[in-house]
């Protein structure tokens, strides 16, 4: 692998939180994240653009990880792997 190419992720689960703004989607992302598997990674699909900000927040103070965010003009994809522990 070259520094340029990036490893390929495959999300675990998916939440489709489109049409909903905040704090819904960061709300529904914690509830999924709660119940899934440490290394295991959420997909989340959002159309809040506040987005943008609020969920690398929770993905930094629950002590996720976020692995890749696609911003998309009117859709945002960010791919979080849950911690050890949270």
């Amino acid at each position: 692998m070259t520094i340029d190419e990036k490893p390929e992720v495959t999300s675990t689960q998916i939440l489709d939180t489109s049409g909903l703004v905040c704090p819904l989607p960061v709300y529904k992302a914690a509830l999924v994240l709660r119940g899934m598997e440490s290394g295991q990674v959420l997909e989340l699909i959002c159309t809040d653009p506040g987005s943008l900000a609020d969920i690398p927040a929770l993905a930094r103070q629950r002590g996720d990880r976020l692995v890749g965010i696609d911003d998309r003009g009117a859709v945002q994809v960010f791919l979080i792997e849950k911690g050890p522990g949270t």
